[in-house]
């Protein structure tokens, strides 16, 4: 018997597997428990809440800080057939009171609110719903170390404590180790388990340019996009006068682009957004502030104009790249002159110390000579035993050298300085300084100090960063930076596993190499028709006011132009497809694809006709599935066409004659439509939809 949770996934979402913890998760909620889910962009953290709020008797609160996503989501979960809404600012008093009532009447199974909007209707009406899970989207904002601190969310606690029984589950993409600790005492989570997805996005290429001039850099910048013409991306800019020049650049270069800041009015910004989320702008140019909750799977590439301000911000922001799976490009252009003026913002700024601290480790991302994704995912706890083989250090490595003892230097200095201090006074007492803070720590009596006075302070930096970024040490930002060593670390400390370290290089020394496009589209697919199933889906978009990736994303659509589905079963069987959008979109779509399949290629025998010859030499379904590949469901439509086309199969025998009446009584309630998932609801979901189809095929041609 087929588990709940997986007939969910497989009827309403489309997905014949859940994604590594995903399973674990949803089982946890639904034994009431606590979560803390911290999940990388594109990674399905969504899934982990939706599907327990379509288990539950009742409703599920999603908190987020973002509008945007709001609307996303609820559009996405209604194009699934799935009762969800939205109540935050950008709402009416009408259209308020709408959702009020919905939610007070029973008839949502989601509602999404801003923490504000929560906060504010707390002790009013949302008492009188029955609430079944709360999810806190975004919960890395709840915490002061953070990469993007709000402080409405600081009052969800009081929110947690009035709903004790209920399960909460935190959900993130970016947290450290200090953030994820603050997150849980910020958020009164109970007894929570803490489930780490891999941050591991391989179908990501990373690459770096440093020291790139201008001119030059808006040239790179275009030949890339020239290269891959009629493709989404993503170019992020420090500020609103780099997003309009660039974006201005580009437009005279013939490129659909436009252009995203702060200092746009909200219907301006409204615009430009929902015409590249409906594929009407390609390309946007926008400074951070765009991108926040843009669920757009079909972003093939994203480019940092300028420096990030830290590494939580720049994997968020490569991760809107590459949501549906396909191969996607990422680069990042910096300068000394970004690494400054981020500083001087840093100063004027809260948190300020740490806020420098990760400009800095951002900095040393962008100077390293190592996998780029093995320092990005030991950033956030994960350790790759192999290099990626995706960035542009591995495409062109450079010279590296045997540098295990040079390695124990540095690791023996953190041990005897305690793993209380950070890499500049690691380097002084390492070469020997004679310094006060040295003198006042008395750390010239350590055994360390001057073991590497023949190295220069820059190439021991350079070390030291090297070390942080293969994960032999941590630093931590709320220890004042204090470097700690790792458990990896500690096997190289002691003897038990070597290191290798690479030359010293200046950032204007490296060859960048420009790339050529990536395929995309990948597969055994034909182009033309994946080319015709995106213009259908565009039309489609346009009618239905939703952007085109809510109706099918391009993963899906590839998997079209490869399968080459023309029944309902085969259909069904493409991952992204469930019922509600078979039913709604189906026919148009395999329309299509009969089309593409009578004129590209000779006509096949119909599969129906092999079915057929094989009921006729006297096998059953269930022989019949198996001789030819299929899945039950797939024989019993082929039998029930042909039982329609006045082919001599006895369905009868199939099928019971209570289950007829069954689904005959559904079938005439809901007004006679030939539509399966409204009457397997009806029926509570205890007739199969080939017991449906068979009994609605003997109905009609009955009567």
């Amino acid at each position: 018997m087929m588990k709940q949770t997986h007939t969910v996934l497989k009827n309403v979402f489309g997905y014949d597997n859940f994604r590594p913890l995903q399973e674990e998760i949803i089982d946890r909620t639904i034994d009431g428990k606590d979560s803390f889910v911290l999940m990388p962009t594109g990674g399905g953290k969504s899934m982990c809440f939706q599907i327990p709020a379509l288990i539950f008797e009742g409703i599920t609160i999603v908190v987020s800080p973002l509008i945007s996503l709001m609307k996303d989501q609820v559009q996405a979960l209604k194009a699934n057939g799935i009762k969800a809404d939205f109540f935050n600012s950008s709402i009416s008093t009408e259209e308020e009171n709408e959702v009020i009532t919905k939610a007070i009447n029973g008839d949502l199974q989601l509602l999404y609110l801003s923490p504000e909007k929560l906060i504010s209707v707390s002790n009013t009406w949302l008492r009188q719903l029955n609430i079944k899970l709360v999810a806190i989207d975004e919960a890395h904002c709840v915490s002061m170390w953070g990469h993007d601190f709000r402080p409405e969310y600081t009052q969800l606690k009081v929110f947690r404590r009035s709903l004790s029984q209920v399960p909460f589950m935190a959900l993130t993409a970016t947290a450290d180790k200090s953030a994820r600790k603050d997150i849980e005492e910020q958020l009164g989570l109970s007894n929570s388990k803490l489930f780490i997805s891999s941050f591991d996005r391989k179908n990501l290429s990373i690459e770096v340019r440093g020291q790139v001039q201008k001119k030059r850099k808006l040239q790179e910048i275009s030949n890339f996009i020239e290269r891959r013409k009629n493709e989404s991306g993503i170019i992020y800019c420090l500020s609103r006068k780099n997003t309009e020049e660039v974006a201005n650049h580009l437009k005279g270069e013939g490129h659909s682009v436009a252009f995203y800041h702060a200092g746009m009015n909200h219907e301006e910004r409204e615009e430009t957004q929902t015409d590249f989320i409906n594929d009407d702008t390609k390309i946007i140019v926008a400074t951070i502030a765009f991108g926040m909750g843009i669920d757009k799977s079909n972003v093939r590439f994203v480019i940092h104009y300028n420096l990030p301000k830290n590494l939580e911000g720049y994997y968020q922001e490569i991760g809107r790249a590459g949501r549906d799976g396909l191969p996607s490009e990422t680069i990042l252009y910096y300068n000394m002159r970004d690494f400054v003026l981020y500083s001087q913002f840093a100063d004027d700024g809260a948190n300020s110390d740490m806020q420098k601290e990760k400009l800095n480790r951002m900095l040393q991302f962008a100077e390293a000579k190592s996998c780029r994704r093995k320092i990005l995912l030991s950033y956030f706890g994960e350790h790759l035993t192999e290099n990626c083989g995706n960035c542009d250090v591995c495409e062109n490595p450079p010279k590296d050298f045997e540098g295990t003892i040079l390695t124990q230097k540095a690791l023996s200095g953190i041990v005897r300085m305690g793993e209380k201090d950070g890499i500049t006074m690691l380097i002084n007492v390492l070469r020997g300084s004679n310094n006060a803070d040295i003198h006042s720590k008395q750390y010239f009596t350590l055994k360390t100090y001057g073991i590497g006075k023949d190295v220069s302070f820059f190439d021991w930096r350079d070390y030291v960063i090297q070390m942080a970024n293969q994960g032999l040490i941590e630093i931590m930002y709320a220890e004042s930076s204090a470097l700690k060593i790792t458990p990896i670390g500690w096997e190289v400390l002691k003897g038990d596993k070597t290191i290798r370290l690479t030359t010293p290089t200046s950032p204007t020394d490296k060859k960048k190499q420009q790339k050529t496009a990536k395929t995309t589209t990948g597969g055994d697919i034909n182009k033309d028709l994946f080319t015709e199933l995106k213009k259908i889906r565009y039309a489609i978009s346009k009618e239905e006011k939703m952007p085109a990736y809510i109706i099918f994303n391009d993963k899906t659509l590839r998997l079209m132009a490869s399968e080459l589905p023309t029944t309902e079963n085969q259909f069904l069987a493409i991952s992204g497809v469930g019922m509600n959008k078979m039913e709604k979109y189906g026919e148009e779509f395999m329309n299509v694809i009969r089309k593409f399949k009578s004129v590209s290629k000779p006509r096949k025998i119909a599969t129906t006709v092999t079915t057929f010859e094989l009921y006729k030499e006297g096998l059953n379904p269930t022989e019949i599935a198996e001789k030819r590949n299929l899945s039950i469901t797939t024989i019993f439509s082929h039998l029930s066409q042909l039982y329609s086309e006045g082919k001599k199969v006895d369905l009868e025998q199939y099928i019971s004659t209570e289950t007829i009446n069954k689904v005959r009584e559904a079938f005439n309630t809901l007004g006679r439509k030939i539509e399966l998932k409204p009457i397997y609801d009806k029926l509570n979901e205890e007739v199969s939809y080939s017991e449906i189809r068979i009994s609605i095929t003997l109905i009609l041609k009955n009567e």
